[in-house]
């Protein structure tokens, strides 16, 4: 029984510290958030978040480094389900408050197999999650990995996704909802992928003019 419990706390042991390495990974002097919003007729991603993590991590633009977000000096773990896919932001884009965002990048959840932070890779929108986060406009965009050899679902567009992955999108919908505490933020809608993509290139706009 000690052999067994030595291996698990050495297993945890080392999974924390790959996760530290992976957060901070490839992530010097490198502006991810002035990277190309689009490579060819894709969006580019940078992840910060990998899919099935809790931890909360975060693109640090004064220090150009990925780090876990802290909350009164603790590591901020997402007390609910892990993420659900990739997420991250998409560069070269700017949710102005003036236009009612949230004053970040446009965040995006890519689905598919875990992907490291820092990893940039592109992908094609199927859908935007609409939701008030404190009255601020927060979207989401949800994606699929361009390369058809990464792509766990095979939904092109928005009525795919719909019909085929219903489960996934009402789990995707509530897990947002929920993951941080029950009230927190309000559903305002589905859109399809047309719509994400303008919104890819209306906040881009906005980053021209900030």
């Amino acid at each position: 029984m000690r052999t067994v419990a030595y291996s698990a706390w050495l297993l945890l042991l080392c999974a924390a510290a790959a996760a530290c390495r992976q957060a901070g990974a490839g992530a010097e002097n490198l502006d991810y958030l002035s990277l190309p919003a689009f490579s060819g007729d894709a969006i580019q991603v940078v992840v910060e978040i990998p899919a099935g993590t809790n931890r909360k991590i975060e693109y640090d633009e004064t220090r150009k480094n990925f780090a876990v977000d802290e909350i009164a000096g603790k590591a901020r773990v997402i007390d609910f389900l892990p993420y659900p896919g990739n997420y991250g932001f998409i560069p070269s884009t700017y949710m102005d408050p003036a236009l009612g965002g949230d004053g970040g990048p446009l965040d995006v959840l890519v689905i598919g197999e875990s992907a490291a932070t820092g990893t940039v890779m592109a992908a094609r929108p199927i859908a935007a999650l609409l939701l008030l986060d404190e009255g601020q406009l927060d979207t989401k965009i949800i994606a699929v990995p361009a390369d058809s050899s990464l792509q766990v679902m095979k939904a092109g567009d928005f009525q795919e996704f719909s019909m085929a992955y219903d489960g996934a999108k009402h789990i995707i919908e509530n897990w947002f909802l929920y993951y941080d505490g029950l009230g927190t933020t309000e559903f305002k809608g589905w859109r399809d992928e047309q719509y994400a993509l303008e919104e890819v290139r209306k906040w881009m706009s906005a980053n021209e003019h900030n």
